[in-house]
């Protein structure tokens, strides 16, 4: 795929094939995503390819501590609940999932449904776990080239047909996820990853979460007196709008 296409067509894909997806591949795709780069070359990443069994076994023990009440034990720092503008966004994609699944605002069930899916790793084939090494626990890089990372991951799994989806609740307890991945004691769980071939009858995988303009997000400065037209000459370069691609 061009760059341009990989960009504005990847979506989080949160409905898979069981197909399996060939180890060959896998390692392609981390190939790629490590060229993302990290502070002064650091890389304090690592992975955990998990599939098969194994991944069973998490998501069981997953799923059933959150709904036997055990608090989570995510090992990063969560912060405060969301407020205000990003509250706001998060409210608006989750209206966006659960209108393309058809589940109803009082349907309690479906909701609890869709939150164990996520418990599960949304029963993709492949889960991988980013973690990073905890004498390096005290830097916010750290953090920061592990978000580098996963991103390039995703990219680099969408490029080659398969799709993923960062989230926090499959690591969500961390003591069952460190006991069947094996993970090692001088290493923190930071992200992990669902990773599989979409499945194209999932409605929710055609969901394509809104991003704010440039214009709102954006200050530039020291470009007084320029007309912009290198700009719109590069914006025609670009699809009318992301939702011109399958997601």
């Amino acid at each position: 795929m061009d760059f341009d296409d990989v960009i504005l067509g990847r979506r989080s894909i949160r409905g898979y094939k069981s197909d399996p997806v060939p180890r060959a591949l896998i390692e392609e795709v981390l190939t790629l995503a490590m060229r993302a780069p990290s502070s002064m070359n650091t890389q304090p990443y690592h992975f955990y390819v998990i599939t098969g069994a194994a991944l069973d076994r998490i998501r069981a023990g997953n799923t059933e501590r959150m709904v036997a009440g055990v608090p989570q034990s995510r090992e990063f720092r969560t912060g405060t609940a969301f407020a205000g503008s990003h509250r706001e966004r998060q409210i608006g994609v989750a209206k966006q999932l659960f209108t393309a699944m058809g589940i109803a605002r009082d349907d309690a069930a479906a909701r609890q449904d869709w939150v164990l899916r996520g418990f599960r790793q949304f029963d993709a084939p492949v889960c991988v776990i980013i973690t990073y090494d905890r004498d390096l626990a005290d830097s916010d890089d750290t953090a920061f080239d592990c978000g580098a990372v996963a991103t390039a991951l995703v990219n680099a799994a969408w490029s080659r047909g398969l799709g993923a989806v960062i989230n926090s609740q499959g690591i969500m307890q961390s003591p069952v996820v460190r006991e069947h991945a094996g993970i090692a004691a001088d290493q923190v769980i930071m992200k992990s990853i669902a990773l599989g071939w979409p499945d194209d009858g999932f409605a929710a995988n055609a969901v394509v979460s809104e991003r704010r303009p440039v214009g709102e997000t954006a200050v530039f400065v020291g470009f007084d007196g320029q007309s912009g037209e290198r700009s719109a000459a590069a914006a025609s370069h670009l699809p009318t709008s992301p939702g011109t691609s399958s997601s």
